[in-house]
């Protein structure tokens, strides 16, 4: 599966600090996963810098769905 690709697969996200002064990406899915991802500050940074590329260059080509024809009366 590539990042372009859709999927039916749904998850869960949650981002926060552990005791221990790292960022966590917590991914909790379907069938029992659980993927807790932690990073350096300074690598959780350089993400959402990513983060915000990837939505600003989405919103620059759309949301990629057809959009809804309007109906006639």
């Amino acid at each position: 599966m590539g990042i372009d690709k859709e999927s039916d697969i749904a998850a869960n996200l949650q981002i926060g600090p552990t005791s221990a002064g790292m960022v966590r990406i917590y991914v909790e899915a379907d069938g029992g996963i659980e993927l807790p991802l932690d990073f350096e500050p300074e690598e959780a940074e350089e993400i959402a810098e990513e983060l915000r590329a990837a939505a600003e260059a989405a919103r620059a080509m759309g949301t990629g769905k057809p959009k809804a024809k309007p109906k006639r009366k």
